[in-house]
Formats: structure tokens, sequence, C-alpha cells
């Protein structure tokens, strides 16, 4: 838990550009960076193992992503289930809660966003200029390459989210989604 919990998990608007909000977010950015130049030898999987232990809130067993990956708060605002493996350039907007079940495999450039800001140009320029909704993810999900998973978003258990799929909204359980908007292709 961070000081920061209060206000990025509230889902109401606040200033994304505070000072001392901003440094923590760089302190966390750092993590990131060096969990990408960790080289993929044994020695290193191991130490990227350990990144990931310090780096996330919660963290099950087994846990791997491939590098690179970004994470705007280096993945303290992110719950991480058991048996997780996400691909190349997974981009976590990581600013509100994300929390990932067990058994969830990620393909390669996906993304997965909490920040929301105004339509209104005037508010998105005010000191009040962000909010963030949380995204949960249930157990056995696979989410395919090029998907873009929108705040406040919540995927339900055993779902499969084809290729180039943008989740705008709830997935239940046990479907099949895809497009833009994603929509339910068939149960399975």
């Amino acid at each position: 838990m961070s000081k920061y919990d209060e206000i990025l998990f509230s889902g109401e608007y606040y200033n994304c550009y505070q000072e001392d909000l901003v440094k923590y977010q760089l302190s966390r950015i750092n993590l990131v960076n060096k969990y990408n130049k960790t080289p993929a030898t044994p020695a290193g999987i191991k130490k990227r193992v350990k990144l990931i232990k310090q780096m996330f809130r919660e963290v099950g067993e087994n846990p791997y992503i491939e590098p690179p990956f970004r994470a705007n708060f280096g993945g303290s605002n992110v719950s991480l289930g058991k048996n997780f493996y996400a691909n190349f350039n997974l981009v976590l907007v990581d600013d509100g809660r994300i929390i990932i079940g067990d058994n969830v495999m990620i393909g390669p450039n996906v993304t997965i966003a909490t920040a929301l800001h105004s339509l209104n140009a005037e508010e998105r320029n005010s000191e009040k200029n962000q909010r963030n909704l949380p995204v949960t993810i249930g157990n056995n999900v696979w989410i395919a390459s090029n998907v873009t998973i929108l705040p406040g978003v919540t995927i339900g258990d055993n779902a499969v989210i084809a290729a180039g799929a943008v989740v705008t909204k709830d997935v239940p359980n046990n479907v099949l989604v895809g497009g833009v908007p994603a929509k339910i292709m068939k149960k399975i």
C-alpha cells in the first residue's frame, strides 16, 4: 500500500501532476526499467521474478512478464494471481487498481488502462484532471495480442479476448469476445 491509495482509488478527479505523486511514480518506473534491462539468463530470470515481487502489490506463484513492459506506477497498484504470463510489450496504465486472477495469459502488445480524463478540454486542463477506475480480470482468462482493455472493465472467468479487441464494457464468464468495440462472439 502507498500513501496515495486513497487519491488513486477513489474514482474521483485529482491532480495527476502533484509534485510528490510524480516523484513516487518516477521511483516506481525506475524498477520497471531495471526489470527490462535484466538479461534473459538463468540468473537473470530469477532476478526478474524477485523484481516482479518487489514491483507488484500482490503476486502469486510463477509470475512472468516478457520484457519490455511498461507500468505507469511500476506495478504498485496491480495484483497478480498465480501462473501469470504476459508476452512482450504489456502496458499497464496502473494509476488505479488492476486485479488479475489465476492462470491468466496475455499476448503481445496488450494495454490495460485505468486512467480517465474528461471529454471537456477546460476540465482536462484544470487542477482536477484525472480519475481512475479499476480493471478486474478473472481466472483462466486468455487475452490475445493487440488488445486494449479500458478503465472500469471486469472480465469474467474463462473468457477469451480475441486479437485486436477493444474491451469497453464488462465481459461475462465463459465467452469469446472480439471486435472494436468488443462484443460477445460465442459462449465457450
